[in-house]
């Protein structure tokens, strides 16, 4: 089992987007998500920055797939996903289904993201029909459904779970971020830029609720399996996807390497690095705001 670093789901600004993929090249991570996979109006970097940032990310040794647009648009969406399936030198994550009858169209193996929203054993054999080598479970999906689904696994398909950040849980044509400020999507002002790590929202009584990040709707609290690495090996999971924050990256990624390789995890330490309040609740079957591990586990 080793380590995937997501794709950045947040709008950072060019300087601080370049920097951590120079921080990402010396990290024990085996591949790397890039491209804007959220919203076509962040545009800091496009796509021929992304392709230079894999080229670089390649030559330091790591694995590189190309995320595509999870909410098609507009035809320079359409334009752009067109560019990323002919390109031919990295593996591609489709995020929708669009993306995946291009690739499948073109001959190219590709990535089943988590947006695709795989529930049962006959759309995991049709995307291996496709040309799919990996696939990523929804990330509400539970260890129980997800066991029930491996069970049957088309042969060479390859698992990754989201082990780490906030939940990705729903995408809108209307930017909520603009919204919150009373702005038009198409003059955003891209106050995205605002909020590295998202827009959090919380309840009337002050509870953590939501997290606002342009068109996506996130979790308020941040996903973390650590304390469940027994069962995902158990699983024969082939590799944990760990979603980017504005801060401490490098910190999360070593510790789950840590423990990866046997050392014991202070799941509290962790939560103190993160974003928002540690939560679990979906791989237990319970409702995702939940946390169910323990704050000392040994992993």
């Amino acid at each position: 089992m080793d380590l995937s670093l997501g794709p950045l789901l947040y709008y950072w600004s060019r300087d601080d987007v370049l920097a951590f993929y120079d921080e990402v090249r010396h990290w024990p991570v085996a591949r790397v998500y890039l491209g804007e996979s959220v919203c076509s109006r962040r545009h800091l970097l496009r796509l021929p920055d992304w392709l230079e940032l894999a080229e670089k990310l390649a030559a330091a040794g790591k694995e590189v797939v190309l995320s595509t647009q999870t909410l098609i648009e507009s035809e320079s969406d359409l334009k752009t996903l067109r560019r990323i399936v002919s390109d031919g030198r990295f593996r591609v994550e489709a995020n929708e289904w669009g993306a995946v009858r291009l690739l499948s169209e073109a001959g190219v193996p590709f990535v089943a993201g988590p947006a695709l929203n795989v529930y049962n054993h006959e759309t995991l054999a049709v995307l291996a029909g496709l040309g799919a080598e990996r696939w990523l479970p929804p990330v509400e999906m539970s260890r129980a459904t997800l066991a029930s689904l491996l069970e049957r696994l088309p042969a060479g398909m390859e698992t990754e779970v989201f082990a780490y950040g906030r939940l990705p849980l729903a995408y809108s044509a209307r930017c909520f971020t603009a919204r919150h400020y009373n702005l038009p999507k198409d003059d955003c002002q891209f106050r995205c830029l605002d909020h590295p790590d998202g827009l959090a929202l919380a309840t009337r009584e002050g509870e953590p609720f939501l997290t606002l990040n342009g068109i996506q709707t996130q979790s308020a609290g941040v996903y973390t399996l650590i304390g469940e690495l027994p069962a995902l090996r158990e699983l024969k999971i082939d590799s944990l996807r760990l979603s980017p924050q504005s801060h401490h990256m490098g910190r999360v990624v070593e510790t789950f390497q840590a423990v990866l390789a046997g050392a014991s995890c202070d799941t509290d330490k962790l939560a103190r690095i993160m974003p928002g309040p540690p939560v679990d609740g979906y791989w237990h079957g319970r409702a995702g705001l939940e946390k169910t591990s323990q704050g000392n586990a040994t992993c």
